[in-house]
């Protein structure tokens, strides 16, 4: 930053006569300095108004969701998405073409083409299946449907049951994107005890720490995955089996932000106000989470922004290999099993769709915990 007068004029001039811009500069609090150089970051802003959109529709999901996710029509399984018309007959009207099924002579397979003359309004606010948004308020209405119940409107296409593939991404954000929050919420606890027990002894604890950091990640991931969920028993409910997954993945995945907490720690340990704290008597609990851990906050904040997706990309993997959560249980890995079939994807490449909603929300994640980092250290 460029000051245009010298600190001996500004002194001289007395503080009424600095400028207000200066000014606020010095004496604002540490939140306030990374949330000015943040803003300034507009792919990592955009990429947070992202991520708290996929957050709020995971939350809110049976009010976005067109339909039942569980919902099927045997006349519609593999029907292709059928795109948005927005005027019909020069005046809007938001409507889907209905279908027509043909049959393959030569595979003597069945066809869906979008039959032009059959219009299926689009109906905003719409009413359909009853729910209860948020786990409160009893309510059938949905952000989009068709005004008729029974007709198709299938706007990301259906899956080999003739669910529908939009209501069903809906649905799997909501466990894809928890799993990386609860996932990581457990790392954190577990990094920063270790991590900040590694890094503010030292000596054979330290050691000790860092070889059982090196001997985790040495392990190979996919036979280990293998392993931990052959151990799971299959007659486990989804929920039950979920929290299991989600506590696999967070003692795998807290190495990372324990060697970050160690390394604040043994760059603080020798700082003036942690020799002044433990001469006034604090204990070495207090020095430890009380002054030392605030002073990396913002650093913590980014690291977790960071680590979020790598969980949600594990859960993916996991699930899509069978190794993970399995139906009814719905998650983007879930319904990424629809895919491995190289012959559903041929007929059927809609399947994929989920892998997008994956890479939207993990670049999202990416790009905010990218403008975090940068603006941990507002003074650079």
């Amino acid at each position: 930053m460029q000051i245009n007068a010298s600190p001996n004029d500004m002194q001289a001039a007395g503080p009424q006569q600095m400028p207000d811009k200066d000014l606020s500069l010095y004496v604002a609090p540490q939140w306030k300095l990374i949330w000015w150089k943040f803003r300034k970051h507009r792919l990592a802003v955009f990429s947070a108004v992202v991520v708290l959109l996929i957050y709020g529709v995971a939350l809110t999901a049976e009010f976005f969701a067109p339909f039942d996710p569980e919902a099927f029509a045997a006349r519609y399984t593999y029907a292709p998405p059928q795109p948005i018309n927005w005027f019909h007959e020069g005046q809007f009207m938001p409507h889907v073409n209905g279908y027509q099924v043909e049959v393959n002579t030569e595979s003597m397979s069945r066809t869906f083409v979008l039959d032009e003359e059959q219009v299926i309004p689009i109906r905003f606010f719409a009413e359909g299946h009853a729910y209860k948004l948020l786990g409160l308020i009893d309510t059938n209405i949905h952000l989009v449907g068709p005004v008729d119940e029974d007709d198709p409107m299938f706007l990301l296409g259906a899956d080999r049951l003739g669910r529908d593939v939009l209501s069903r991404i809906i649905y799997g954000a909501r466990i894809s994107m928890s799993i990386g929050l609860i996932g990581v919420t457990i790392s954190l606890v577990i990094g920063i005890i270790l991590g900040g027990i590694s890094g503010y002894y030292g000596g054979w604890v330290d050691n000790l720490i860092q070889r059982l950091i090196e001997f985790i990640r040495s392990l190979p991931t996919i036979p280990l995955w293998m392993a931990l969920a052959a151990a799971l028993p299959l007659t486990w409910p989804p929920l039950q089996m979920y929290l299991a997954i989600t506590i696999i993945l967070s003692f795998i995945g807290w190495t990372d932000l324990a060697r970050v907490v160690r390394s604040r720690y043994l760059s603080l340990r020798g700082e003036d106000f942690v020799t002044a704290v433990d001469l006034d008597g604090a204990s070495q609990q207090r020095i430890m989470f009380r002054h030392m851990l605030p002073a990396f906050y913002s650093h913590i904040i980014a690291s977790l922004t960071l680590a979020i997706p790598g969980m949600i990309l594990a859960e993916t993997a996991l699930s899509f290999l069978g190794l993970g959560l399995r139906p009814p249980t719905i998650s983007w890995g879930v319904l990424l099993q629809e895919a491995q079939n190289l012959r559903s994807v041929a007929t059927a490449p809609w399947l994929l769709t989920p892998a997008i909603a994956v890479i939207v929300a993990v670049l999202a994640l990416n790009f905010l915990g990218d403008g975090i980092r940068d603006a941990a250290d507002p003074y650079m």
